[in-house]
């Protein structure tokens, strides 16, 4: 089946094709090449005796750099840490999604909202899920991050 536009119906599809491309493009092109995130209140979960127990877990920061959201990947640098880890990226409207796989196969997600007007900061979640000595530990993290 062969549709017959007009040059107006040309011209008004172009354009709106355009539209929906050029602010994915400007919002990357405004977006850091990196983060300073500080994570100070929280909750972490421990599964002993066949219950998970809750805690507040102890404040953590990390750097998040080399963002490059055209190869959907990014690095990890926490505080302490020799070498960075390496992210993926998932991005979402109004917030981008670091993924970390760490080499047990454990996952740590951060998700940093748009930037905050009235703060100046980026919201920001930091979720990990991982175990120690087979037993599962979940944390949930708030804070926020700066532009580095």
């Amino acid at each position: 089946m062969h549709i017959k536009t007009s040059v107006f119906g040309q011209s008004l599809l172009m354009g709106l094709a355009l539209a929906m491309i050029l602010p994915a493009t400007a919002r990357a092109e405004n977006e850091p090449g990196g983060y300073v995130c500080t994570f100070a209140k929280g909750t972490s979960w421990t599964f002993e005796n066949g219950a998970f127990k809750d805690k507040a877990p102890e404040a953590m920061g990390f750097t998040i750099a080399d963002i490059d959201l055209e190869k959907q990947s990014a690095k990890l640098q926490a505080d302490g840490a020799a070498a960075p880890g390496e992210l993926k990226i998932v991005r979402a409207i109004n917030a981008n999604h670091f993924l970390e796989v760490v080499n047990e196969g454990f996952l740590n997600l951060t998700t940093v909202y748009d930037k905050d007007e009235t703060s100046g900061v980026y919201p920001a979640v930091h979720s990990r899920h991982f175990g120690v000595l087979g037993q599962p530990v979940i944390a949930q993290y708030t804070g926020s991050c700066t532009a580095k």
